[in-house]
């Protein structure tokens, strides 16, 4: 069985509104998208709970962009997100805490 790269796309959700953030996850939800991302994190803007909410409406999210603690992870999760994106790893898991679930 022949291996698929997942097909996600990135919305610069920071740099949408409400209405057309709906509507590029509609349409990378039409285009059989299996997940989209939330930012880039280069475009003056990361992941926000608010954005990873409505995302998580329409397709799995990957929360990516700013994310650079434990307690940033886990709201994140909470709002909806399946997979985070942080060049910050080493630090959200340093800051793990088994108390927080």
């Amino acid at each position: 069985m022949a291996s698929r790269t997942a097909r996600r796309r990135i919305v610069e959700a920071p740099l949408l509104s409400d209405p057309e953030l709906r509507t590029a996850c509609e349409l990378a939800a039409d285009a059989d998208a299996d997940f989209v991302k939330t930012a880039t994190g280069f475009s003056g803007g990361g992941a926000a709970v608010a954005d990873v909410e409505v995302m998580a409406e329409y397709l799995p999210v990957k929360a990516s962009g700013g994310i650079g603690s434990f307690e940033a992870a886990v709201a994140m999760l909470e709002a909806g997100a399946d997979r985070i994106g942080a060049s910050s790893g080493v630090e959200i898991v340093e800051g793990y805490d088994a108390e927080a679930f």
